[in-house]
């Protein structure tokens, strides 16, 4: 055979034959390599299970380790037993926060002592776990060292025990670092409180039998010194007045003021402290308005000027009534009054020292009051029962309008002729202004009993007082002079002393001539001889 021959390529049915061929010669042991081949394949099988076996130990390690790194943690299956297809081995509930406690930990706690369950009781409640009992024993000189001294109890305090000097620190902790109320536990007491039921069923029972405010404002009280206030936009900014403005008056609901002056111009406006619009103006032809006020029932308003009538504008009509001559009298001018509180009484300056009585419902004369010399000043006190008057005698008269009489008579001291006059709401005080600019306040009930000492004697201004006003609390007292600019102070009542921030410094508040707070204080309006309202607003009190 040649070389060639050999080489020849095999057909596909040659190729089948010799592949059964030798699998016939494997199957009967006939071929040579037969037994090399099967150990080859049996050590390669036997490395490969070796190998899978290694990585399972590895990964059980690794999971013991370092946790389940490759597969979940799954509970109540074999080790070769497979996970559920549907993915529910993927997560389970960590119910380690709802723990509960095992049977034997259950027989442990019941096996504890009656002791040991006392101490484990007493270091839940926050008692010391353990205690000293050298330091029962050791005595302490408080007086000796200069930061123990504010521990004694007494001057003359030396040695204390030191159980005793422990108790004091821990008295002077609480002090300076005091805790809330309300994460204080209910069996703590300090300062002599209690948590027994009876005391708590007693508290409940006095917040019942009181119709006061469930609730206090712990800034009730206005401090003294410096009053806190802020300048907003002028009330009558929509509406400047071309003449001085004589009256300004807030209506009962807060958000209406009314403005009047010489020019003869009645403006009502709504304020807002950022707008203020104007609501209405109204022009009396005959009548240079003097002064106008609100009834204190916000049902009418009252304008008078220096004319024998005056007007009353009802707000709900919204018409005028013209009013006068009063019969019987001879008054060129009724330009000065004051309403009383509960709206029945007009009390109008009259002359040679009468003062005229008009009812608010039929604007007739109900009476008159005479005193001594000439009527300058009126104010009504105790909701229109009693009305103040002074004038050119100098003296205070407190009249009593149910008998038409006079109940006290005293001397204003220090005053020659009385130009003002104003009370509290309460009634518990008033304040009279002279023509020198001194201003007294008195206690109506000490000044009725016969002490004419005033409580406070104001002479800040130098020249004469035209008008006062409390405000609603009676913790301000304001005082205006229209003589000068910027004659305008305001007195913190309780303490009597005058806020140094007032007025205020770098501005110009012109000629003043009325002033007015709102129902709440929360709001001052001020007008001045250059037909502008100023409007402020008092940062203490929060209702307008």
């Amino acid at each position: 055979m040649s070389f060639l021959s050999q080489n020849t390529p095999k057909t596909k049915g040659n190729k089948r034959e010799e592949l059964k061929k030798q699998y016939k010669d494997v199957e009967d042991g006939s071929d040579v390599g037969s037994d090399d081949d099967t150990r080859g394949k049996r050590r390669k099988k036997e490395k490969e299970i070796l190998q899978e076996s290694e990585q399972v130990e590895m990964k059980k390690l690794e999971n013991l380790l370092f946790g389940s790194l490759y597969s979940p943690v799954t509970f109540g299956k074999g080790d070769g037993e497979e996970e559920e297809e549907d993915g529910s081995a993927l997560f389970h509930v960590d119910r380690s926060a709802v723990r509960q406690p095992l049977d034997y930990e259950d027989d442990d706690n019941e096996q504890l002592s009656d002791e040991e369950n006392a101490q484990a009781e007493g270091i839940r409640k926050g008692e010391a776990a353990w205690e000293d009992e050298e330091e029962k024993q050791m005595n302490i000189n408080i007086a000796s060292v200069n930061r123990l001294r504010k521990l004694r109890k007494e001057e003359n305090e030396g040695l204390i025990s030191g159980s005793e000097y422990i108790a004091r620190l821990r008295a002077h902790h609480a002090k300076l670092n005091p805790g809330t109320d309300w994460a204080r536990p209910d069996s703590q007491v300090i300062d002599g409180e209690s948590s027994d039921d009876g005391n708590q069923d007693g508290g409940v029972d006095d917040v019942l039998r009181t119709n006061e405010d469930l609730v206090v404002k712990s800034g009730a009280k206005l401090c003294a010194g410096l009053l806190e206030y802020s300048k907003l936009v002028d009330a009558n900014a929509a509406d400047p007045s071309n003449g001085p403005i004589n009256s300004v008056h807030f209506h009962q609901n807060a958000q209406l003021l009314l403005t009047a002056g010489l020019d003869r111009r009645l403006r009502f406006f709504q304020i807002d402290g950022k707008r203020n619009t104007k609501i209405q103006s109204i022009f009396l032809e005959d009548c240079p308005i003097r002064k106008a006020a609100f009834l204190p029932n916000g049902s009418q308003v009252i304008v008078s000027g220096r004319r024998k009538f005056f007007y009353s504008f009802d707000l709900e009509k919204a018409t005028f009534d013209k009013i006068g001559p009063l019969v019987g009298r001879e008054e060129r001018s009724l330009e000065y009054f004051e309403v009383s509180q509960d709206s029945n009484t007009i009390a109008f300056v009259g002359n040679e020292g009468y003062i005229l009585l008009v009812s608010t419902k039929t604007k007739e004369l109900i009476g008159t009051l005479k005193m001594n010399g000439s009527v300058r000043s009126l104010a009504f006190s105790d909701d229109g029962k009693q009305l103040l008057s002074s004038g050119g005698d100098g003296q205070v008269y407190v009249w009593d309008l149910r008998t038409m009489k006079c109940l006290y008579k005293g001397v204003d001291e220090g005053s020659t002729c009385g130009t003002s006059l104003c009370s509290s709401l309460n009634g518990a005080l008033f304040a009279s202004g002279t023509d020198r600019g001194i201003v007294n306040i008195y206690k109506k009930s000490e000044f009725v009993g016969g002490k004419r000492k005033p409580i406070k004697t104001v002479d800040n201004l130098t020249s004469k007082i035209d008008f006062m006003k409390f405000n609603h609390d009676a913790q301000i007292l304001a005082i205006v002079s229209t003589m000068n600019k910027n004659s305008v102070k305001l007195v913190h009542v309780p303490s009597l002393t005058v806020f140094s921030n007032w007025p205020p410094p770098n501005s110009t508040m012109h000629y003043p001539r009325c002033l007015d707070f709102s129902p709440g204080s929360g709001f001052m309006a001020m007008g001045n001889a250059a037909g502008k309202v100023l409007l402020y607003k008092l940062h203490h009190y929060q209702n307008a």
